[in-house]
């Protein structure tokens, strides 16, 4: 009850800015519809509710899980096991994560199904799982993580000259979408189980952080691939804005808990299949834990479906809403100052950046606070969507322009940055762009193309989550730039 109760208050203190900040816009700057402002704030409501119980779900059974087959694939000491076991929970746990889902229907309904959910979610987790392998069999034989990153965005960069402008995007964002909810906790706790059966606790530290980041590259891979080999032609969009929930908030949420119901089992079953599995043949932990991961998994199962739920009810189209009013009122400056707002305040929502900002406490021993960690992102990811609204409205600027500086920098930071801040920084810009930017924020840069005569919504309203994936990797490797040559400081005096 007790960790019921703290959850509660956490979520609350994170969802409560970005209810206050969308309230001062109404009363500021875009009036909304009563019955959009509304839905909003009943959507806020249910999304409160539903991520504290997901994260108290997360804790008790997630966690644990990824923990315990990290541990068990790697006491099996074959690599055989390791590449199949990371073949299939690669997959599947790709295939479950929430915001994957949200951006792939979101580019179905932008395209007008040219390019379909099904399609971006199977060819996404299969460049997910390949890219597991690689991260788990670095782990076991003690690879850089570095050198290993480095490969992987050289090959990134080289495919980029060869995909199209709206694959690029899509390909960056599907990266970002992939590593939220479900996906960041289970790689972390897979990473940590396995590093922690290492005899140096300096690799070992080191080590529990960059499954994640590695993970990520394979989304982008997998879509510049397959655009590469399969091109579609030139695609075209458009977004409809809607003005309100006609039929209501509670008609609406209703039907979303009705169809995430679904959804989320779809997504939680093949977890619940393969650890039961890995239960009987491997792990055999007693009664009493095994109870209390099957409870936890109810609370994920509640959670998401709640969450997901207000989301989508009410939540999701006020950023359209926003977005577009200030494009079609041409309130450049503004547009500015409320996306960086919007990104300042969204991180803190993130149902996966507290997994990590408490990992990265309990592996650092309590030397990084975790608000520390949370001001950095929040500025990284507010920087992002500034970015991202600067490409809407600014003909001729590409995402590449942002993108090929940018990880040129963080790759080059990487060898001059203390390897454990490496880990943390490329975790980080997973983490960091998750349900709530895949959604609300998307929604509200989609909604400013749509509002943009001279934007394609298509190339500009999407690789906003590749920027929110970028931004928090270069202010985290400067914060450990930072941290380390303070560090050296003090021990001089």
């Amino acid at each position: 009850m007790n960790a019921l109760k703290e959850r509660f208050f956490e979520v609350l203190r994170a969802v409560l800015p970005i209810v206050i900040l969308v309230v001062l816009i109404h009363f500021m700057v875009v009036p909304l519809p009563s019955s959009a402002l509304v839905g909003f704030l009943m959507g806020a409501v249910a999304i409160i509710i539903g991520m504290t119980i997901f994260l108290v779900g997360i804790d008790i059974a997630i966690t644990p899980i990824g923990t315990n087959m990290g541990k068990g694939i790697a006491f099996s000491n074959k690599v055989i096991v390791v590449v199949l076991a990371g073949l299939i929970l690669g997959f599947f746990i790709s295939a479950a994560e929430p915001s994957l889902t949200v951006l792939g229907n979101q580019i179905g309904t932008v395209t007008g199904n040219a390019v379909s959910s099904m399609f971006i979610i199977g060819v996404v987790s299969i460049g997910i799982a390949v890219m597991v392998v690689i991260g788990l069999l670095r782990i076991v034989y003690s690879l850089s993580l570095i050198y290993v990153l480095t490969i992987a965005y050289g090959i990134i960069f080289i495919l980029s000259f060869f995909t199209s402008s709206e694959f690029l995007s899509i390909a960056f964002d599907a990266s970002g979408a992939t590593t939220g909810s479900v996906t960041v906790p289970f790689l972390l706790a897979l990473s940590t189980g396995i590093a922690g059966l290492k005899k140096n606790s300096k690799t070992s530290e080191e080590d529990s952080f960059g499954l994640v980041a590695i993970a990520s590259t394979g989304a982008i891979l997998s879509v510049m691939i397959v655009n590469i080999f399969s091109p579609m032609g030139e695609l075209t969009g458009s977004l409809e804005i809607s003005v309100g929930a006609e039929r209501g908030f509670f008609t609406n949420f209703g039907s979303e808990l009705i169809s995430q119901t679904l959804d989320v089992f779809i997504a939680i079953a093949p977890i619940v299949i393969i650890f039961s599995l890995f239960q009987k043949f491997k792990l055999k932990l007693p009664r009493r834990q095994l109870k209390r991961i099957w409870k936890g998994l109810g609370y994920v199962f509640v959670g998401l479906i709640v969450f997901l739920a207000g989301v989508n009810a009410g939540f999701m189209n006020v950023g359209s809403l926003i977005g577009f009013a200030l494009a079609e009122q041409n309130s450049i400056i503004m547009l500015f100052v409320v996306g960086f707002s919007l990104g300042f305040v969204s991180i803190l929502a993130e149902p996966a950046v507290s997994v990590l900002t408490k990992q990265i406490g309990n592996v650092t021993s309590g030397s990084i606070k975790p608000a520390a960690i949370l001001s950095t992102l929040s500025i990284g990811v507010g920087s992002a969507i500034l970015f991202s609204t600067m490409r809407v409205v600014i003909e001729g600027l590409e995402l590449w322009h942002f993108l090929l500086p940018g990880y040129l920098l963080a790759v080059g930071l990487s060898f001059v940055v203390p390897k454990v801040f490496v880990g943390m920084a490329f975790d980080a810009g997973g983490v960091a762009s998750g349900p709530m930017t895949a959604t609300f924020i998307l929604a509200f840069i989609q909604g400013a193309a749509q509002g943009t005569p001279s934007a394609d919504i298509l190339i500009d309203g999407f690789g906003m989550i590749a920027l929110v994936a970028l931004m928090p990797i270069l202010s985290l490797q400067i914060f450990g730039l930072i941290y380390h040559l303070r560090s050296i400081k003090v021990n001089k005096d």
